[in-house]
């Protein structure tokens, strides 16, 4: 059984390889430092966003990150808020790119 990272690594990991290819990233809401999940707003600078998260693929028995949400920026905030009053230990990280990355499809970053 491979170990688990804790959140607050595994976020400080991903804001690192981020910074390192120059894509805009921060904290939005702190979660639970070793257990908390991570949602990831992906935010083009535009009016537009996505929003992320871990998902269990059933047909590869594994988890892998995954586009849970699209659309108007506002309404992206809304779904954050409400997850974030249904899980206050859940954690919320910002990217900012035009180009709409988040690096979740680099090898490091699947489930």
């Amino acid at each position: 059984m491979t170990p688990r990272l804790t959140a607050d690594f595994w976020v400080q990991a991903y804001l690192t390889r981020l910074r390192l290819a120059d894509i805009p990233a921060f904290v939005v809401k702190k979660g639970d430092a070793t257990a908390g999940s991570v949602l990831i707003k992906q935010s083009s600078l535009d009016g537009s966003a996505s929003l992320h998260r871990r998902q269990f693929d059933l047909m590869e028995d594994m988890t892998r990150w995954a586009e849970v949400a699209r659309g108007a920026e506002a309404e992206i905030d809304a779904q954050i808020a409400r997850e974030r009053g249904r899980d206050p230990d859940l954690w919320v990280i910002e990217v900012e790119d035009r180009a709409g990355r988040t690096l979740l499809d680099e090898p490091g970053f699947e489930g």
